[in-house]
């Protein structure tokens, strides 16, 4: 019984996640060019394009990144993720929170979720809203993508 109502606990958190969606998607993503991958260097936002201040959208699996621009751990996992962009850009939505900005009232709510105060924190979420993956950390490349195509099905 109370796995259940953990469930609908987790259910509810996901749909009120969703509400907060955005008009327009995260697009055009592309690595700052002047990122020092050797250390923890303020090199300025990991991730440019348009649109950076969305939140999750409705019915489409989202990809969310949360990090900091001074965090070598976040530069690498920045490049992994524009790298997954490039393939799933069409079918995806890439929320980017960069933490060295002011996170818009769409990604609050994925800050209130999902962040546990480590960086970088990925999430993936599928079309319903319920998180497949939520862990701070560096991630694998192909780990994440065959969880995107899980979340595709």
């Amino acid at each position: 019984m109370a796995l259940r109502s953990r469930w609908s606990i987790k259910t509810l958190a996901a749909a009120s996640i969703l509400v907060c969606t955005s008009l327009y998607a995260a697009d055009n993503l592309k690595l700052n060019q002047h990122l020092d991958y050797t250390s923890d260097s303020q090199d300025g936002p990991l991730i440019t394009g348009d649109n950076l201040s969305t939140g999750t959208a409705a019915g489409k699996p989202n990809y969310i990144i949360i990090y900091a621009e001074g965090c070598f751990n976040s530069k690498q996992q920045a490049r992994r993720t524009v790298n997954l962009y490039q393939h799933y850009r069409d079918r995806v939505n890439f929320v980017i929170v960069d933490l060295d900005q002011h996170p818009s009232a769409a990604q609050q709510p994925l800050l209130k979720s999902f962040y546990k105060g480590y960086i970088p924190t990925v999430v993936v979420l599928d079309s319903k809203g319920a998180p497949l993956y939520s862990r701070a950390g560096e991630e694998d490349e192909a780990a994440l993508s065959h969880l995107l195509d899980q979340a595709l099905k």
